[in-house]
C-alpha cells in the first residue's frame, strides 16, 4: 500500500507554491524552516505583523448590532465570512470577538483596495 505524502512534501514539489490561499491572512507571510537535531526540516509560518492602521478614507464606520459576529460582517462587506480578519486588522483587536462584543460600538471596515494586505509595518 502506498504511503500518503504529508501536505508539506506535496507543496515542496510545486516551485513557488504557498501553503495558504490568496484569501488567507497568512498568504503573504514568510515561511520559515526549522531544522531539528536529526536533520528533519519542519516548516512554520513566521510571525505576521499587522499592517499600518488605515488612514481616514480607507475605511467606513459600522455600528455593531446585537447578534452580529465577525464572520457575518466578513460576509456582509466582502462576500466571504472567512475575510473577518480584514476587519480585525483595521481596528486592530487580538480576539475577533472583541469586534462585536458590545452592541452600539463603532468599528472600522476597510474599503476595497484602501487597506494594504501585503507586508506589515516593521
Amino acid at each position: 500500500m502506498a504511503e500518503i505524502e504529508p501536505y508539506e512534501n506535496a507543496m515542496d514539489a510545486i516551485p513557488g507554491a504557498h501553503p495558504y490561499p490568496r484569501s488567507s491572512r497568512y498568504h503573504d507571510a514568510e515561511i520559515g524552516i526549522h531544522r531539528q537535531p536529526d536533520g528533519t526540516e519542519v516548516r512554520y509560518i513566521k510571525r505576521r505583523l499587522l499592517p499600518p492602521l488605515p488612514d481616514e478614507g480607507d475605511t467606513q464606520e459600522h455600528t455593531v448590532s446585537t447578534g452580529e459576529r465577525p464572520d457575518l460582517l466578513g460576509q456582509r462587506y466582502f462576500g466571504d465570512p472567512g475575510q473577518w480578519w480584514q476587519i480585525a486588522d483595521a481596528n486592530p483587536v487580538l480576539d475577533p470577538q472583541e469586534l462585536t462584543d458590545e452592541a452600539g460600538s463603532t468599528i472600522d471596515i476597510p474599503l476595497a483596495g484602501g487597506f494594504p494586505q501585503g507586508n506589515r509595518r516593521g
